[in-house]
């Protein structure tokens, strides 16, 4: 059903040089207009493909980050076939997050998640003038804030070694199967060992709800990630990977935060690496950031 629109102000963007029939506009982020354009040009990052360099669409007083890139590698089919080389797709998303960083360090952005592509100049308006309210919402949002990331990892023989030696459950069940017949004693160490699973788990899961309260009250919002089972890295098993939305000036008080939290837990064989700041992806509301595919 077609709909009659109001007139409304437009950035005024050229077309690119690869731009036509067999190009599609790859969009990066948005952002308010006039705090992105000073930020377009020299100086910055490069595009996805060379070809093209980034520019601006704009509509109403908002504007995409966008660059031109060839149809026959992003149109539906070609994407789909680009994305199963691995070495074709980790550059381009290295390029896609050097791009958003550039403008997310230097001003409020929402940034759009890697592989999101519009047919048509006249589609990246239309969706700017369609979603403003919420895009405007989510400016708001991070305008003077920071996305930080923190880590939580885990050396899972350190804390089974603490939890044995505090936990008087553990120690009453050590003490009975030492007094105990070889049988019974069998049993009573199957039990322990179960036990002291069962309270590092529960020790982990402390840790990294501890850590999230600690750090939520000295920033605006927390958000939990997803761990993948069994997921390990070289500083041990990850317990928790968490994201923080940080005003810049606060920044100070959440590092310090953060460093309590590593040295409280140190003993306990728990470690904390932060990160960042990255653009704020897991702070826009649901829909605010597009999502991998091609649109018209």
């Amino acid at each position: 059903m077609s709909e009659q629109r109001p007139t409304r102000r437009k950035t005024a963007v050229g077309r690119g040089p690869h731009e036509g029939p067999t190009a599609a506009l790859y969009v990066y982020c948005v952002g308010f207009s006039d705090s992105l354009a000073p930020l377009v040009g020299e100086g910055g990052p490069g595009a996805i493909e060379d070809a093209a360099p980034l520019e601006l669409v704009g509509e109403g007083g908002l504007a995409a980050v966008v660059s031109a890139v060839p149809l026959a590698d992003y149109g539906e089919e070609g994407l789909k076939a680009r994305l199963a080389d691995a070495a074709w797709t980790a550059t381009r998303a290295l390029r896609h997050e050097r791009a958003v960083e550039h403008f997310a360090r230097r001003a409020a952005v929402v940034p759009l998640r890697f592989g999101t592509i519009y047919l048509k100049r006249e589609s990246v308006a239309r969706m700017l003038a369609e979603r403003a309210a919420s895009l405007r919402a989510a400016l708001a949002r991070v305008e003077g804030r920071e996305e930080w990331g923190v880590n939580l990892y885990v050396s899972r023989a350190v804390l089974r070694g603490e939890v044995e030696r505090v936990s008087p459950r553990l120690r009453e069940l050590a003490e009975r199967a030492a007094a105990s017949a070889p049988g019974q004693a069998y049993l009573l160490r199957k039990k322990i060992e179960a036990a002291r699973d069962e309270e590092t788990r529960a020790e982990t899961r402390r840790a990294a709800a501890e850590a999230e309260r600690r750090l939520r009250a000295v920033s605006e919002a927390a958000a939990r990630l997803r761990v993948l089972k069994d997921e390990a890295a070289g500083q041990g098993e990850v317990a928790a990977r968490l994201a923080f939305l940080v005003p810049r000036a606060r920044f100070e008080e959440f590092r310090a935060a953060a460093e309590a939290v590593a040295a409280d837990y140190a003993p306990l064989g728990f470690r904390l690496e932060l990160t960042g700041p990255w653009p704020a992806y897991n702070f826009v509301a649901p829909g605010d950031e597009e999502r991998l595919g091609v649109r018209g």
